[in-house]
């Protein structure tokens, strides 16, 4: 049976969105922006842009409400207690202010058709389940990460019985979705194994928006800047989080800090990054350099001074089921991924296409050894760019617009999931992207 064609109105709860360029929100506005070019209207409620740094950016104000319309979406701004992005209590009470007043912003739109919810943190997907309850609408629930798995894993908490206590909460909002949208087969696998009905669990894997990251030449002015000119650049572009143990690439950077030839280059920002500054500053590095996060127009042309990109994953059973959305921008841009983390999904991708290299996660001399080895091939280095871009349309982020499309359709619809046809579609589409390209 075919998914009903009908427009919906797609009432989407994120405590992420731009001008913020983390993954959630970057995810979220492409997806939009594709629905609304399939006839769809689609409203988000989120707080004032403020993350990772806990300041409200130039332009907007922590107000009590306010809208906006970007690109065609209509954005609701609610007020919430904002926290930097560190230190656990602080963004509990960040996450629990949204739940509430994002919540009751919700409730006050014009009747939707399907409420969605995302995580990582899963209070936001409370509040969505509240509101699709109270005003009948199916719900769906969008899963990021498995919370309260990836705080333990980081070590951001350690009080079991409050950990068990999220783990029954994230189960009752599993069964009480209509459907679950899982960034990776990995988090389905888990569902499936915890009893959460597979049927209902669709992958819309994250992706790459085609028309802002595609290959180009080094930006001279920008390398200039940054201090990276003549340079063999390892780039760390994104969060600088507890997950990822950034610590062990200062280290690998002390390795190599005779090559001064070889430079890691980061940009971002993160619960890691003053730490990270300070452990290169006291080991008196000048091959490693940190820069602010920058806006999503500017990102492509850091990209274009990077060499190799750089994913880097603490040594946890758990991040073998993540996918950072890093790889795919990689992809877009021609750059070959260094993946250094643990044997999973995310490396088997890079691996199946064979657009990069993949090393033991935490293993600084791995990690040494295949920066040093690409910086003396360029052959090598040519051959696996080539194989980064052609593996991008398979990744297009209009493909996985579609295809959640497809699952709200089916949710609002009421009618059964169908996830082998959503799968067939999705090779289709990428078939059919690839040879559009």
């Amino acid at each position: 049976m075919s998914s009903p064609r009908r427009s919906l109105h797609i009432l989407f709860l994120s405590d992420n969105f731009p001008p913020e360029t983390n993954a959630p929100a970057t995810r979220l506005h492409e997806h939009a922006r594709e629905w609304i070019a399939l006839g769809h209207r689609v409203t988000v409620v989120t707080g004032a842009p403020n993350f990772p740094e806990g300041k409200v950016y130039p332009g907007y104000e922590n107000r009590l409400y306010q809208r906006e319309t970007i690109d065609g979406i209509d954005v609701v701004r609610v007020k919430t207690y904002i926290s930097a992005n560190r230190g656990f209590a602080g963004r509990i009470l960040d996450y629990l202010s949204f739940m509430v007043s994002g919540g009751i912003a919700a409730m006050f739109q014009e009747r939707p058709d399907v409420v969605v919810a995302t995580s990582p943190q899963f209070f936001t997907s409370v509040a969505g389940w509240a509101v699709a309850a109270l005003r009948r609408r199916p719900f769906v629930f969008e899963l990021r990460d498995l919370w309260p798995d990836s705080i333990q894993a980081v070590g951001a908490m350690r009080a079991p019985l409050a950990l068990r206590a999220l783990e029954k909460l994230e189960l009752f909002l599993y069964r009480r979705a209509s459907r679950v949208v899982s960034v990776t087969r990995s988090f389905r696998d888990n569902l499936g194994r915890r009893g959460i009905d597979r049927e209902k669990v669709a992958v819309v894997r994250n992706g790459v928006d085609l028309s802002r990251y595609a290959p180009q030449p080094r930006d001279a002015a920008l390398a200039r800047e940054l201090g990276v000119e003549g340079k063999f650049v390892v780039g760390y572009l994104g969060t600088h989080g507890m997950a990822h143990a950034l610590h062990r690439v200062v280290e690998a950077a002390t390795m190599l800090r005779h090559r001064s030839d070889i430079h890691f280059l980061f940009v971002g920002a993160g619960a890691a990054r003053d730490s990270l500054v300070q452990q290169a500053r006291e080991l008196g590095l000048t091959n490693i350099s940190f820069h602010a996060s920058v806006s999503k127009d500017v990102m492509p042309r850091v990209w274009s001074l990077c060499d190799l990109g750089l994913v880097h994953l603490k040594r946890e059973e758990l991040f073998t089921t993540v996918i950072p959305s890093k790889i795919f921008e990689c992809f877009g841009m021609g750059v070959p991924v260094l993946f250094a983390g643990p044997s999973g999904e995310g490396a088997g991708i890079v691996a199946e296409h064979g657009a990069g290299v993949v090393v033991p996660a935490e293993d600084p001399s791995a990690l040494c050894e295949a920066v040093t080895r690409l910086a003396q091939d360029p052959t090598e280095l040519a051959r696996l760019s080539a194989a980064a871009r052609a593996a991008a349309p398979a990744f297009d982020r209009r493909m996985g617009a579609r295809r959640m499309a497809d699952v709200l359709l089916r949710a609002a619809s009421r009618l059964p999931a169908n996830e082998e046809q959503l799968e067939r579609a999705e090779l289709e589409g990428a078939s059919h992207v690839e040879h559009a390209a």
